[in-house]
């Protein structure tokens, strides 16, 4: 079968009409790629100019060298150098080369001791002790305890020393103090516990004063034939005065003469029950017409 029919009259003004279109289209390719100008590109060349350049005329052509005799020629070696320093400064520093960098010291951490663990409260209130403050070289006394939560079993400590304890109520124990723990001046500590510390109280403490003494001075005895009425010859420390004192008699308001002798001089607290022991002095002399103690003058008809 033939792909055209050159018989018929349309089909051959198609095929002459797709030709034409082919070879323009051809065509135009050409002269966007090619281009119809197939000449050659020239290159300018630089025109020489007509008339030469000369130098100019009045140019300085440098003067011959003048000859120099060898003395001069020596000399000019030891002629003075005339040297202009450049005015060129040296930028400042910006940091001091002398100094240089110091770590700091490394911190001492110190050793962190963990804070002590404060101890349970004692499950035994002790409020209170009665009397709380006594003068020491007093007679035995009775001591009462005031709290909470006492029980039969329980004891009063003082110093360490268990003492006979006696219960009363839950709330007040008491006992009896000896002379012996107040024979000097200072402090005693005070508990109420159980014997096998299992059930035990806060600590107080009896303050145990030094107790008052005589403000005087034994310094003479007149003593008769018969030694009943001694009399005691004692001087008051405050002002110096001296006076006489018989047994019996309370000095000061407050100290009873309960011995005399040649030796000593006995006295009492009559309200602490204090004994105090003042020895023969001399005393202060010239305090007056008593400051001398008198002797004892023997009888006659005395055998030897």
């Amino acid at each position: 079968m033939a792909l055209v029919d050159l018989s018929k009259p349309g089909e051959k003004k198609k095929l002459i009409f797709a030709g034409v279109l082919g070879l323009g289209a051809i065509l135009v390719l050409y002269w966007v790629l090619i281009g119809f100008d197939s000449r050659p590109p020239q290159q300018t060349r630089p025109t020489a100019s007509a008339t030469p350049q000369r130098p100019a005329a009045n140019a300085q052509r440098p003067a011959p060298a003048t000859p120099v005799s060898p003395e001069v020629q020596n000399l000019a070696a030891f002629a003075p150098i005339d040297y202009e320093p450049s005015s060129y400064s040296a930028p400042e520093a910006k940091r001091n080369i002398f100094a240089y960098y110091e770590p700091p010291p490394k911190p001492v951490v110190a050793p962190s001791t963990a804070p002590p663990t404060p101890e349970p409260p004692p499950p035994i209130l002790l409020a209170s002790v009665s009397p709380s403050n006594v003068y020491a070289r007093t007679a035995d006394f009775k001591l009462e305890a005031a709290g909470d939560k006492f029980t039969p079993d329980m004891r009063i400590f003082v110093d360490g020393r268990e003492l006979p304890t006696t219960y009363k109520s839950p709330q007040q124990l008491s006992t009896t103090i000896g002379a012996s723990f107040i024979a000097a001046p200072g402090a005693r500590q005070v508990i109420v516990r159980t014997p096998d510390n299992r059930l035990y109280s806060n600590q107080l403490t009896i303050n145990v004063a030094a107790p008052p003494t005589p403000n005087f001075t034994y310094i003479g005895i007149i003593s008769p034939q018969n030694r009943v009425t001694d009399t005691a010859l004692v001087q008051d420390r405050s002002n110096k005065n001296i006076v006489s004192a018989y047994r019996g008699d309370v000095l000061g308001g407050r100290f009873r003469v309960t011995s005399i002798s040649e030796k000593e001089l006995v006295l009492v607290d009559t309200s602490l029950k204090i004994k105090h022991v003042l020895p023969m002095t001399e005393g202060d002399k010239g305090a007056g017409p008593l400051s001398r103690p008198t002797p004892r003058v023997d009888a006659e008809d005395d055998e030897p």
